[in-house]
C-alpha cells in the first residue's frame, strides 16, 4: 500500500511540474492561473499540513489537495495547452526553481505565524 501511495504522489508531483508549465503558457486563462499558481505553491511550499516524515499520514494532504486542485485546474485549462504542457514536465530534467516565489511563500507562512502570535498575545494579555 505505501508503494502505491509513493508512485502516487510521484505522478501528482509530474502533474504538478505540468501545471508550473500552464501557469507560464501564453494561452492559460486568468482563473486557471491563480488556481495553478495557489496548486504549485502548496505543492512546492516546504510547509504542509501534515508533515511528510509522518509514514503514511504525510502523504494524505498530497493524495487529496493536490488532486483536487489539479482536476479544478484541469477543468479551466483548454486541453491542447495541457497536453503540451504535460509533454514539457516529460521532457524536463529538472524541476523549475523561482527563487522569487519561494520567498513569496516563506514570507506569508512567516507573516501568518506572525499574526496568530500576535492574537495569541492579545488574548492571553486580557
Amino acid at each position: 500500500m505505501l508503494a502505491r501511495l509513493r508512485a502516487r504522489a510521484n505522478a501528482l508531483k509530474q502533474e504538478t511540474l505540468a501545471l508550473w508549465y500552464a501557469l507560464r503558457h501564453p494561452r492559460t486563462p486568468l482563473a486557471a492561473k491563480v488556481v495553478a499558481a495557489i496548486v504549485v505553491g502548496y505543492a512546492v511550499s516546504p510547509i504542509d499540513l501534515i508533515p511528510d516524515f509522518i509514514p503514511v499520514l504525510g502523504l494524505i494532504d498530497d493524495l487529496i489537495l493536490l488532486p483536487l486542485g489539479i482536476a479544478l485546474c484541469l477543468k479551466l485549462l483548454p486541453p491542447d495547452v495541457m497536453a503540451e504542457c504535460r509533454e514539457r514536465a516529460r521532457e524536463s530534467v529538472e524541476q523549475p526553481r523561482n527563487y522569487f516565489a519561494a520567498g513569496v511563500i516563506v514570507a506569508l507562512w512567516i507573516a501568518a505565524v506572525a499574526l496568530l502570535g500576535w492574537w495569541a498575545y492579545g488574548l492571553v494579555g486580557r
